[in-house]
C-alpha cells in the first residue's frame, strides 16, 4: 500500500483481499493442532500460519474491512486472486483490492531429493526452455498488488505500473494427461479466453512472461499451448522468458513474480534477459513459432500496433491454468514543478527505523534529481501512516532536502532543517492553523510561516488533514502519488514460541 501511495488509516471503504500462502515449512516444525483438544492459545497461534487466514489477517492487520478470500490453487494462487479481484472491481463490490501470495521455505538452505523424470532440477537451477533443463529449483518469495479500476486510477492520478486488460482461469479436469502435467489444449483455451476478454489480437502481444520452470515436458507443452492460442503465421516477433531462471520456483508466489517481471518490463520499456538459457529444448521448434527467447537485455521497442502488451502464463498441479494480458500504463501528465517551499515528513516506530528511512530517501532522491518536490511532499504526507518517531523539514530544492535528510544531529530544529520528537507534546499556532473533523489544516496560503507551524504541530503529535491541506492551501497542483522508498523494517527474527506444542 505504501508503494501505491495510500495510507490505510485514511481508507474507509471496503477493500477486497485475495491471498494465498504455503504453510508447509512451518508445519515441519510445528504440526497442525488438534482443534478439538487444543487450548485457545494454541488455536490463536495457528491463525498466523493457517492458509485459510491469510486474507482475513491482511485486512485485520492493515485495519481494513471488505471481502477476504484465501485461495488454495497451488502455484496459480496469485493469478486466481487477481482474476477474482478484477471481477469484484468490475461488479462494483469494492473500489480497491489487494491480491498476493507468500511462501517462505524454512530452512532456506534446505534441499530436495532428485529423482529421474521428477519435477525437481538435477543441478539446483531452473533452466527455462533449455535443452539442459531437468526441472524446478525452489525459492521463497512474497508479492502483492494493489488494484483499482483504470478510470478511477487515472482520475485519482495514481502511479500506474500496468493495466490488466484481461484474465482467464480454467482446469484440465478429466482431460489431464496425468494429474500434475499441463494439458496443451486446456492451457491454450485459457490463453485464448484471456485474449478474448482483453479484446486484443495475439499479434499485438509482444512479450510473454511464461511459466518456464525448466522441465523438458512442461516447457514444451507450454510453448505448444501458446502457439495454439496465438493462431498466427507471424514468426519470431514475441519475446518469451521466465523469471524462474533468476529466482527459482517460488510456489504460490511464482505467478506473482512473473507478473512483476512483465509489468516492470512494460513500465521501463525494457525486455530483461532470461537467465540459464543457452540452447533451446529440442522438443520446441522456436523458428516455427511466434516466440523467441531473449538472452540479453534489450530495449522494448514500440510494436506495430502502437502499444506494448504482455501475456503472463501460470500453470499449477491438479490441472490449474491461468493467464493474464497486461498493457503498458497510459502516459501520465508532467508533474507540476516546485513553486515554493515544500514540507517533507517521515515517521517510524523506532529511532533506528527513522534513521534508515532518512538515508534511504536521500539515496533514492540523489539518484533521481528529476523528481519534483511537491510529489515527494504529497506522497509522504498522504500515503504513509504516522508513527511516534517523527521527522520533518521545509525545503525549496533537492539540495536543501538532501542536506536535511543527511543531517545526523537529531536535536537540530531551525525551521529550514529538521525537527524530531518521540512523543506528542505542545500545542499549535491557531493564528495560521485551524481544526477540522479530520485534523489540522492551514487557514490561508502555504506561507513559510504556516508551513513551519504545520510542521511543528505534526511533530508535536497533532493529527493533520493532509488531503485537506493539499486540496486547500497547496491547491490542486500540490503534488501526486509517486513510488518512494517504503518503511525500513527492523531486521529481527520472529518464530513460534518453542514452549507451546501443537
Amino acid at each position: 500500500m505504501e508503494d501505491a501511495g495510500y495510507n490505510v488509516d485514511t481508507i474507509h471503504d471496503d477493500v477486497g483481499v485475495y491471498g494465498t500462502c504455503n504453510p508447509e515449512s512451518i508445519a515441519r516444525y510445528k504440526l497442525p493442532p488438534d482443534w478439538i483438544s487444543a487450548g485457545q492459545e494454541v488455536i490463536d497461534l495457528s491463525y498466523g500460519w493457517c492458509p485459510d487466514a491469510i486474507a482475513p489477517n491482511v485486512l485485520r492487520y492493515l485495519g481494513l474491512t471488505g471481502e477476504a478470500l484465501s485461495l488454495t490453487t497451488f502455484c496459480t494462487g496469485v493469478h486466481y486472486g487477481i482474476h477474482l479481484a478484477c471481477q469484484s472491481l468490475l461488479l462494483g463490490q469494492c473500489d480497491m483490492a489487494i491480491a498476493g501470495g507468500a511462501v517462505v521455505r524454512i530452512p532456506h538452505e534446505r534441499g530436495y531429493l532428485w529423482e529421474a523424470a521428477g519435477v525437481f532440477s538435477r543441478d539446483g537451477h531452473c533452466r527455462p526452455y533449455d535443452k539442459h533443463g531437468t526441472g524446478a529449483a525452489l525459492g521463497s518469495g512474497a508479492v502483492s498488488f494493489v488494484l483499482k479500476r483504470l478510470e478511477d486510477a487515472v482520475a485519482d492520478d495514481d502511479h500506474i505500473t500496468a493495466v490488466i486488460k484481461g484474465t482467464a482461469v480454467n482446469n484440465n479436469g478429466r482431460s489431464a494427461l496425468t494429474y500434475g502435467v499441463p494439458q496443451p489444449e486446456r492451457l491454450a483455451a485459457c490463453i485464448s479466453s484471456a485474449l478474448a476478454v482483453a479484446g486484443v489480437e495475439s499479434e499485438t502481444i509482444s512479450s510473454v512472461a511464461g511459466f518456464g520452470v525448466g522441465h523438458p515436458i512442461s516447457d514444451a507443452v507450454e510453448v505448444r499451448a501458446l502457439e495454439m492460442a496465438f493462431q498466427t503465421r507471424e514468426r519470431g516477433y514475441c519475446s518469451l522468458g521466465s523469471v524462474k531462471g533468476n529466482i527459482g520456483n517460488c510456489g504460490v508466489a511464482a505467478g506473482g513474480a512473473s507478473i512483476i517481471k512483465a509489468a516492470l518490463s512494460l513500465l521501463h520499456k525494457t525486455i530483461p534477459a532470461t537467465l540459464n538459457h543457452e540452447s533451446p529444448n529440442p522438443d520446441i521448434d522456436f523458428p516455427a513459432t511466434p516466440f523467441y527467447i531473449n538472452t540479453q537485455e534489450q530495449a522494448y521497442d514500440e510494436p506495430a500496433c502502437g502499444i506494448r502488451r504482455a501475456g503472463v502464463t501460470q500453470i499449477a498441479g491438479a490441472g490449474y491454468n491461468a493467464h493474464l494480458i497486461l498493457e503498458e500504463p497510459p502516459k501520465r501528465a508532467t508533474s507540476t514543478p516546485s513553486m515554493g517551499p515544500q514540507l517533507v515528513i517521515l515517521s517510524a516506530r523506532t529511532p533506528g527505523a527513522l534513521a534508515r528511512m532518512r538515508a534511504n530517501l536521500a539515496d533514492y532522491l540523489a539518484a533521481r534529481p528529476e523528481i519534483e518536490l511537491p510529489d515527494v511532499s504529497f506522497t509522504l504526507a498522504c500515503g504513509r501512516k504516522a508513527f511516534e518517531h517523527r521527522w520533518a523539514t521545509i525545503a525549496r530544492d533537492h539540495g536543501m532536502l538532501l542536506h536535511a535528510l543527511r543531517n545526523d544531529d537529531p536535536s537540530v530544529c531551525s525551521g529550514q532543517l529538521s525537527c524530531i520528537a518521540a512523543a506528542p507534546t505542545g500545542g499549535y499556532d491557531g493564528s495560521v492553523l485551524t481544526e477540522t473533523p479530520d485534523g489540522l489544516v492551514m487557514r490561508g496560503e502555504a506561507t513559510p510561516g504556516a508551513l513551519a507551524a504545520l510542521r511543528d504541530a505534526w511533530i508535536a503529535g497533532h493529527p493533520v488533514d493532509w488531503r485537506g491541506v493539499f486540496r486547500g492551501s497547496l491547491g490542486d497542483g500540490g503534488g501526486r502519488r509517486i513510488p518512494l522508498p517504503t518503511y525500513a523494517f527492523e531486521r529481527e527474527r520472529h518464530w513460534l514460541d518453542a514452549g507451546i506444542a501443537f
